[in-house]
């Protein structure tokens, strides 16, 4: 444990929140899953065709709502870990704060009708700006000693 004393404490929130995205990526992907059996639409197949299913429409809007989530846990992963080191507290609620967005964006993406992912999912990108200013804290932080 001796590694992780230069850790504030508080860090444990950032920790915890990363692991909640988690929970929410495996949960999509089960939604995926589910959508797969619904609309018929099997693996290896990504994206349906509507040449050749109905459903297709359907079935990519959950698709891409997951896509869309995996395509942009890098950033806020990469943001979290940062940004955390610095302000673990303001962090880890950011966090939270974009994991709801996400939950969100997810839903109303998997309606059927893309615009509808935006109804509450537009804000995490709030959450994101100001993972941005926590992980900008840190680097300025760094490079004043």
């Amino acid at each position: 444990m001796a590694a992780l004393e230069f850790l504030p404490k508080e860090y444990g929130y950032v920790a915890f929140v990363l692991v909640a995205y988690c929970f929410l990526n495996f949960w999509m992907a089960f939604e995926v899953g589910k959508a797969r059996k619904r609309y018929k639409v099997f693996y290896p197949t990504v994206y349906a065709s509507e040449s050749e299913n109905k459903d297709a429409k359907l079935f990519n809007c959950v698709q891409r709502g997951h896509q869309n989530s995996l395509e942009m846990m890098p950033v806020f992963f990469m943001l979290m870990i940062l940004g955390g080191l610095r302000h673990p507290c303001a962090s880890a609620g950011l966090g939270c704060f974009y994991i709801v967005t996400r939950y969100f964006y997810f839903k109303g993406y998997s309606t059927g009708d893309p615009q509808k992912r935006l109804n509450i999912g537009k804000y995490g990108f709030l959450a994101l700006f100001g993972l941005m200013g926590c992980t900008i804290s840190f680097g300025v932080d760094i490079l004043r000693r």
